[in-house]
Order: structure tokens, then C-alpha cells, then sequence
């Protein structure tokens, strides 16, 4: 294989084009992330308008679902055969299942838009992130990837104010139609700004391993998500889908060994810092999700905050996120050392978890918000350097797939922390308040009506049974935190083996020194490579030249 670099432009212009793409791939992340969290204040009137409550959780699981499923597939795919038209499918299928959202009589269809909606999702983000590595050395990634890393600190305030201002305003359909706009100018920004090398030839497409891996993801998701709720940890119907869980990452370990185009190739794992930062950010994701998938819900039930100021009392993680993110990868540009920055972001989770196990009502709400800002200065230290470590441990080939496969772990890593905190808060919490409930019930209160209590009601209760309450709520969730404290600390001894290998300072392509002229699509399931091994990067003639 021939390396040869890429054609340089003309400083000027290629600096205005990066921003005019770079401004298009934000554009793209924001849409996915937005729409994790927009919802989160409409969804109970949009349920109860479709006459859907029993189904409510279905609405976020069919997102989650589809796009984890999603990513691997998008990020080997852009590997084979280009990723402009791919993230234009993306931004196309994305838009398409807003539509059918916003239109949706049912919950049903409803359901059915969130499935179309992830089927798109799951490649806004990994293709966004993987064309900047086409476009932008890795010396200078850093501060592209912490820009990157602020839309999701914007999105988290973002969307739930989003969400109330039209569900209290025009109506829950705009949180789908505000898609329309964004989607556009993002597709907009993909058909004029995005010029990527295009790959020819064979594609090898990995049924098997897209279906297990399908299979596995769906169970894991599934079992995650409705044990301990839904259904005890011991029902049948969890431990199958333990089981299958189980029975199909085998099968699909052992198909990825023999197929010729893997979706998640086993050599990855042969990288150590791939090892590293994937299951880094895995345990990170549990603890950021896991910590603040529900302190809103905390901050209105101990401290009287209504829905839209919980979403506001988490701004200062927000904002300490954002600028740590933005400082992190200005830093990384400038010096070329990144190594220490997820190191100290692990710490200081693990520091913010720490703090956060020791919460009570009567804390005044600044030291709060100071523990959450210290939440997401860890977090802006950590998440997007771990990508960029990625990236750079690979040829720019198979940055797709390696970038892919560590935000897919991480995924599972953030639905594993919602779920399994998820269940213990509300064990704990029912525990708690059967044990102390009865002897305030008389006051207004019973165990029985533990299920319906809203912060509303909690605040119209007597003195009593309003402190014993908070108490439960407070008691059921804050030693959880302390418990996730092991996780960051673990991710902190990992981080430490990381190899800081230098940041690649230009852009270059992997040529295969024969042409392959272009061809159809072959599909298989075995390894089939001594039959043909060309999976090239058709480039412009130029920038071959320019190479030799």
C-alpha cells in the first residue's frame, strides 16, 4: 500500500472551507444530540395526548436502539465507500422519521418515527466525527473535537428548555419540525462544503455480524432497561434476554474471525490505547449518565425546583463542560500533549461523584450547582480526548470503524449506567419509603400512593409527610453516586497506560498501488479475501501526483 498526502489548497481558502464544513458537521451532531434530550420535558404531554402512557418508555428505547445498532455499521461503511453520502442518508432518514414524528395519530407511529429517527441518528454522529480526521491532521483536531464536545453541553440545556417552550407554546409536533430547518442546513453544508476522497470497489458487506450484533445490542438495551422495572431481575423474559445477550456477542466474536470486511474487527483490539480508552469511556459513561440521568428529578423532588429550573440548575455543568472541552482541545492543538487530560477529567469525576454522594436538602442550592460544575469540568477533560486518542492510534482507512466502535461501547456504557441506577434508585427508594411512610400516613400520606407522587403533590403535603419524603429521596440516591466513585478511579489507572503517541500534523490516504475500476457490491459472510482484497480510495489524479 502507497501512502501519499493529500492535496494541500491554498491556506486562505482551505482554512474558510474547513469552518464552512466544519459549521455544516456541527449543525449534523446537533441534531443527534438534541433530539436525546428535547423530549425529555414533552414527552408526558405527548404521551398523554396519544392516549400512550403504558408505552412511554418505547419513545426512548427505539431511539437508543436503532442508532447503537446504527453506529458500527455507519463507521465501516464510511470506511469502504465514502462518507459524503452516507451522512446525506443520514441527515435524509433522519429528517424523514421527524416528519413521520411530527405527523404521528398514534403511539404507534410515533414509536415508528423514533425508529426512523435512530436509524438516521446513529450516523450523524460517528460520520461527523470521523470527517473531520479526513480533513484535519490530528494536531489540530483537538480544537475542533472540544467544539464538538460543547454541543452536547448546549443540547443538554438546550433541548428540555426547547422541549417546554413548545409543548407550553406551539405545540409538541415543532420538537419534530424544528428538525426540518436544522436538517436542511446541514445537508446544505454536506452537498457544498463536504469534498472527502471517494472509495471504489468491492464492498463486503457484513450481514452476519450486522445481524448479531443487532440481536445482542437489542437484548442488552432490553434487559438493561426493563430490569428492576418493568420486570424483576429474575423474571424469565430478563434472564432470556441476559442469555441471548450472551449467546449472540459469542456468535458474533466468532463470525467477525472469519468474515473479510468485519464491522467491528477483532484487530482493533490488539491496539492498547483502543482497549484503554474504550473501556475508559465506558465506565465514564455509566458514571456521567448513571449520576446525571437523575438528579433533575432529585433537584425537584428535595428541593421544590420546578421542571424547567431543575433543567436550569444544571447549567453550570453544562457550561463548565463546554469550556473545559473548548480549553482541552485548544491545548492539545497548541502543545501536541493530551495524555493527562482524560487522566485529570477521570479524577476529578470521580472527586465530583464524591461530592455529590453528600447531598442533603437543606445544602444551599449554590454548593450544588458548584458540585455539578465540577461534574463537567471532569467530563470536558475527558470525553472528546478520548476520541481523538482513538483516531489517532489508527490509519485515516479505518478511522470510521475505530471511532465507531468506541462510541458504540460508550453508548452501551451510558445505557448501562441509566438503567442499572435507574433500578437501584427505585428499589431503594420504594424500600425507603415503606419503611417510613406508615408512620406519617396518618397526616395524608400512605405506602400505597408511593407510585403516584409528583413533585406537586409533594409540596401540598403536610410538614411530616413532606420531610419523610424528601428524606427517602435524598437517602434512595446519593449513596449511589459514592458506589460509581470506583468506576472513575478504575478509568483513572487505565487512562495511565495509555501510550501518547505524536499527533499526526497532515492528512493522508491509503492508495493501493493497483486501480480497481468500479464495481458491485458483493455480499459475504466468510472470509473470502484471496479472492479479492481491493477496497480502495478513489483520489483526484492530482493529489496522486502531488504524492509521487
Amino acid at each position: 500500500m502507497t501512502t501519499v498526502p493529500a492535496h494541500k489548497a491554498n491556506p486562505g481558502e482551505g482554512k474558510q472551507h474547513i469552518v464552512l464544513l466544519f459549521v455544516g458537521l456541527m449543525l449534523s451532531m446537533l441534531l443527534a444530540a438534541l433530539n436525546q434530550t428535547v423530549l425529555s420535558t414533552a414527552l408526558p404531554t405527548i404521551v398523554g395526548e396519544l392516549n400512550g402512557v403504558d408505552q412511554m418508555l418505547w419513545v426512548i428505547t427505539a431511539f437508543i436502539l436503532a442508532s447503537t445498532i446504527m453506529m458500527p455499521v455507519y463507521g465501516k461503511l464510511g470506511d469502504l465507500m465514502g462518507r459524503k453520502e452516507l451522512l446525506m442518508a443520514a441527515i435524509v432518514l433522519f429528517m424523514a422519521g421527524s416528519v413521520v414524528g411530527a405527523l404521528a395519530g398514534n403511539m404507534e407511529v410515533l414509536i415508528t418515527a423514533r425508529v426512523i429517527q435512530g436509524l438516521g441518528g446513529g450516523g450523524l454522529m460517528i460520520l461527523s466525527q470521523a470527517i473531520i480526521a479526513d480533513v484535519v491532521p490530528a494536531r489540530e483536531r483537538g480544537k475542533y473535537m472540544g467544539v464538538m464536545g460543547g454541543v452536547f453541553a448546549i443540547s443538554s440545556v438546550a433541548g428540555p428548555l426547547l422541549g417546554g417552550w413548545f409543548t407550553e407554546g406551539p405545540g409538541w409536533r415543532w420538537v419534530f419540525w424544528i428538525n426540518i430547518p436544522l436538517g436542511l442546513l446541514a445537508l446544505a453544508g454536506a452537498v457544498f462544503f463536504l469534498k472527502l476522497p471517494r472509495r471504489r470497489g468491492k464492498l463486503r458487506l457484513d450481514l452476519g455480524g450486522m445481524v448479531l450484533i443487532a440481536i445482542a445490542t437489542t437484548c442488552l438495551v432490553l434487559f438493561a432497561t426493563w430490569g428492576g422495572s418493568k420486570y424483576e431481575w429474575t423474571d424469565p423474559i430478563i434472564l432470556a434476554l441476559i442469555a441471548g445477550t450472551i449467546l449472540a456477542a459469542v456468535a458474533f466474536v466468532l463470525v467477525e474471525r472469519r468474515t473479510a470486511e468485519p464491522i467491528i474487527p477483532l484487530h482493533l483490539f490488539r491496539d492498547r490505547n483502543f482497549n484503554l480508552t474504550t473501556i475508559a469511556g465506558l465506565l465514564i459513561g455509566v458514571a456521567m449518565f448513571g449520576a446525571i440521568g437523575y438528579l433533575p428529578t432529585y433537584l425537584q423532588m428535595a428541593f421544590g425546583a420546578s421542571a424547567t429550573e431543575s433543567g436550569l440548575l444544571m447549567i453550570p455543568m453544562m457550561g463548565a463542560l463546554l469550556v473545559a472541552s473548548v480549553v482541552s482541545g485548544q491545548l492539545v492543538s497548541k502543545t501536541g500533549r493530551y495524555k493527562w487530560m482524560p487522566i485529570a477529567g477521570s479524577i476529578i469525576v470521580a472527586v465530583a461523584l464524591a461530592l455529590l454522594s453528600t447531598l442533603t436538602p437543606e445544602q444551599p442550592l449554590w454548593e450544588i450547582c458548584a458540585y455539578l460544575a465540577v461534574m463537567g469540568l471532569g467530563l470536558g477533560l475527558n470525553m472528546q480526548i478520548l476520541v481523538l486518542i482513538v483516531q489517532n492510534s489508527f490509519p485515516l482507512s479505518q478511522v470510521g470503524t475505530a471511532t465507531a466502535s468506541n462510541n458504540f461501547f460508550r453508548q452501551i456504557g451510558a445505557t448501562l449506567g441509566s438503567a442499572v441506577v435507574g433500578s437501584l434508585f427505585a428499589s431503594r427508594l420504594q424500600d425507603l419509603l415503606l419503611e417510613r411512610l406508615p408512620a406519617a400516613a396518618g397526616n395524608g400520606a400512605s405506602a400505597g400512593a408511593s407510585n403516584s407522587l409528583t413533585p406537586a403533590l409533594v409540596n401540598t403535603l403536610p410538614a411530616p409527610v413532606r420531610d419523610v419524603i424528601i428524606s427517602s429521596y435524598n437517602d434512595a440516591l446519593t449513596p449511589i453516586f459514592i458506589w460509581m466513585v470506583p468506576l472513575a478511579l478504575l478509568a483513572t489507572v487505565l487512562l495511565f497506560f495509555v501510550q501518547e503517541k505524536p499527533l499526526a500534523t497532515g492528512i493522508e490516504h491509503d492508495i493501493l498501488p493497483e486501480s480497481v475500476s468500479e464495481g458491485n457490491i458483493l455480499i459475504t459472510t466468510d472470509d473470502d479475501s484471496s479472492t479479492d482484497t481491493n477496497d480502495e480510495t478513489d483520489v483526484p489524479a492530482e493529489r496522486v501526483r502531488s504524492g509521487r
